[in-house]
């Protein structure tokens, strides 16, 4: 995996500085209770609502010594910015060629003996009729549990706050993540759809 600022000497330092200042001045508390202690791992961030979603989860990812790649829309890495956004961990995504995103991901685990993924398994900031289904077949694929991170801006509380290994049974599996995360208010909560499998939208 490529060169991120998790590996880079002095910088990291001054970072977790940094990530510890937003925290503490945002008014946000860090949940470890479930964070993993090591071994590779996928991590999903929901809800995910608004563009503030990045920066707190840097933040609370530094601060907690993560060392995550990241998933994010290729339009995220062009321009100037790409390489900062790699630099940052990120890993672009083109929607319009990502059918060979889960075997891909399954690969990198394989080769990599502690490795996080993080990914939002909406695949937007707005409103959405259900999640993507990739980031399970991820971790079943590569036998690896889903840590649910999340940014509860009611409570002004993130970090990760359940592990799931997936069962096989998908069906089980999403109503616990579903479970999880219906109690926890993103920052435009209106953005959100608490039905993640979508079973219960209406086709038109």
């Amino acid at each position: 995996m490529h060169f991120t600022i998790h590996n880079t000497p002095v910088v990291i330092h001054f970072m977790r500085l940094i990530a510890w200042l937003y925290i503490k001045l945002g008014g946000w508390q860090v949940d470890t209770s479930s964070l993993p202690k090591s071994g590779s791992y996928l991590i999903l961030a929901a809800p995910h609502t608004s563009n503030w979603d990045f920066p707190i989860g840097m933040a609370l990812g530094i601060h907690l010594r993560l060392k995550p790649y990241w998933i994010g829309k290729h339009s995220l890495f062009k321009g100037p910015f790409g390489p900062v956004m790699r630099w940052l961990g990120g890993i672009p995504l083109d929607r319009s060629k990502a059918n060979n995103m889960v075997e891909a991901s399954i690969q990198a685990f394989n080769h990599n003996d502690k490795m996080i993924l993080a990914l939002t398994p909406e695949g937007t900031r707005s409103w959405s009729p259900r999640w993507k289904t990739g980031f399970y077949h991820i971790a079943q694929g590569a036998n690896v549990p889903l840590a649910l991170a999340y940014f509860d801006f009611a409570k002004r509380v993130g970090g990760i706050g359940k592990l799931v290994q997936p069962s096989g049974d998908i069906d089980a599996d999403l109503t616990e993540i579903e479970t999880f995360y219906s109690q926890v208010t993103g920052k435009n909560p209106e953005y959100y759809n608490p039905d993640i499998r979508g079973i219960h939208i209406k086709s038109e």
